[in-house]
């Protein structure tokens, strides 16, 4: 019984090793943070169910990686493509904005870097992995054919050899590259249509102060300052909200109107989509102190901030990302309440 139960302990930490890296692949391949949970879960359930019949022919972290592309190819079958709300719909003018929810499988979700990046002692390969769960990349990735979008992950971020790639989904070399071609011209012609962020790893001193100078605007709800930071074409988005608002006129303006509630609001910094990024508290007029209003992730390029997102679902968002439900006013010290 102790050497069953040693056995069984062993396969389990053996599986487990791989939970983080095996959730990155998965939200890329899903664009969702709980979708990519449950396939991880569901790999690491078949593993171990059919763990005596691994030969080891390959290495483990291949076969899993084979099973958790089976399962997201699976779940990928019913269609849908997880998007940010510019992919849908045009820029909507300040005076038209209004606030229509879609359902919260239509959109691409955020990740807390922690959930989906492994520690690495390679700065290249850790800036690879950043870049690839950004949220343009993943926006990106979600316009690809699922099995494109494997190949490119499995081959570009993941650095696999074709023939590894063709062996793990069961096709040729030939098949593979092809693939790889296709989806490098699909991302290239994005490319085009949108600057990307350029954000160092580790952040550069410039890019400390633009954050510390945006949080001192966003906490003192001084637009002009604002005003400042923002790249000329900076866009805002909200999902669930289909809205997105371009240029820095237009979104402050709809901070101090529709989103003028957030006025003495609270941010605290967190790491997400290999973006800078703040857990937003704004003040609690019931309770006291703050409550959860979204998750911020910037953008930045040449100085200024290009992007500005706020996940609304905090019931989601903020206990995905080890995030307390409450702030207290006086103190600043953090409660976990419900």
């Amino acid at each position: 019984m102790t050497n069953g139960t040693a056995t069984t302990t062993g396969i389990d930490a053996r599986l487990e090793a791989h939970r983080v890296e095996l959730t990155g692949y998965c939200y890329r391949m899903l664009g969702s943070s709980f979708e990519a949970e449950d396939a991880v879960q569901d790999t690491m359930v078949r593993a171990w169910r059919s763990f005596d019949a691994f030969e080891g022919r390959s290495s483990l972290r291949s076969w899993l990686y084979r099973i958790a592309t089976n399962v997201c190819l699976d779940m990928l079958k019913a269609g849908g493509k997880r998007a940010r709300p510019m992919d849908l719909t045009e820029s909507t003018p300040l005076a038209r904005a209004a606030l229509s929810p879609r359902p919260d499988h239509t959109w691409l979700e955020p990740m807390p870097d922690s959930r989906v990046l492994p520690e690495t002692a390679d700065p290249a390969e850790a800036a690879v992995a950043k870049e690839s769960v950004r949220l343009a990349f993943m926006a990106a990735l979600q316009q690809l054919p699922p099995k494109q979008r494997a190949v490119l992950l499995l081959r570009e971020v993941l650095a696999w050899r074709a023939s590894e790639v063709a062996e793990l989904l069961d096709t040729s070399v030939a098949s593979v590259n092809s693939a790889l071609q296709r989806a490098r011209a699909t991302l290239a012609e994005r490319r085009q249509r949108g600057a990307d962020a350029s954000v160092s790893d580790p952040l550069d001193e410039e890019q400390q102060k633009l954050l510390e100078r945006y949080v001192a605007a966003f906490e003192g709800y001084d637009m002009a300052a604002l005003t400042a930071l923002l790249h000329e074409d900076a866009v805002m988005t909200m999902p669930p909200f289909d809205l997105w608002l371009t240029g820095p006129g237009d979104i402050t303006g709809f901070m101090t109107t529709l989103g003028a509630s957030c006025a003495g609001s609270r941010l605290l910094p967190v790491q997400v989509n290999g973006l800078p990024g703040f857990a937003h508290y704004k003040p609690d007029p019931e309770a006291g102190g703050f409550t959860p209003w979204a998750v911020q992730v910037l953008e930045i390029s040449d100085g200024r901030i290009t992007g500005f997102h706020c996940f609304l679902d905090t019931r989601r968002w903020f206990p995905l990302c080890g995030l307390p439900l409450h702030l207290e006013a006086e103190t600043g010290e953090v409660e976990q309440g419900a």
